[in-house]
């Protein structure tokens, strides 16, 4: 996986980055395969009561959560929703940006968190992410139209340059890579806490 540190801490914006490295579909495919392999590889040993345990983290913060859930620790199932809905919304960007279509919405859906509670449901939504997002790669033409950009914030494109296809798509797999370790720390309290 890249290293996604000097695009977060504006180093180098993820345009300028992607334009430099030469990246198109097939290997932002292969990222995105790379990042979905290891969420996969994370559920190895853990069983449905690992999915919804409830880890402890004291620096949550989500002022977006619903009342009284602004501070509460993310369970496995729970971080899967999250990353996996960034990720999608960065492909679906990329698809509009290929094909010269300025997005200013954001194309966002976050599957209901508390709905994860099995090891075959974040299995199969892990599936079902990879799925869209190639098939959102899918869709660029041949020849993308890389000088097209996300209509977005001032303060968004100060922090992290303008977006183009390749750039939308970064984004969101950078979102997902950041939660790595959070996601790792998770697992690692689930099986902590078993009886035993």
């Amino acid at each position: 996986m890249i290293d996604f540190t000097p695009m977060r801490d504006g180093e180098i914006s993820f345009m300028e980055y992607a334009a430099r490295e030469t990246i198109g579909p097939a290997q932002l495919r292969a990222l995105s395969d790379e990042s979905l392999d290891f969420l996969l590889s994370q559920l190895d040993g853990l069983t449905d009561a690992d999915i919804v345990f409830e880890p402890e983290d004291p620096d949550a913060n989500d002022p977006f959560a619903v009342e009284g859930e602004e501070d509460i620790g993310w369970n496995f199932g729970h971080l899967i929703v999250h990353v996996t809905a960034s990720s999608e919304e960065g492909a679906a960007l990329s698809s509009l940006l290929a094909r010269g279509v300025p997005a200013s919405e954001r194309p966002r859906y976050e599957t209901p968190w508390r709905e994860m509670q099995t090891v075959a449901q974040v299995r199969q939504r892990l599936e079902e992410s990879r799925r869209m997002r190639n098939a959102y790669l899918e869709t660029w033409p041949q020849a993308p139209l890389l000088d097209t950009v996300r209509a977005i914030s001032e303060r968004f494109t100060a922090r992290f340059g303008q977006m183009n296809a390749p750039a939308a798509f970064l984004f969101g797999l950078s979102h997902e890579v950041g939660h790595f370790a959070q996601i790792e720390e998770v697992r690692r309290q689930a099986l902590a806490a078993r009886p035993g």
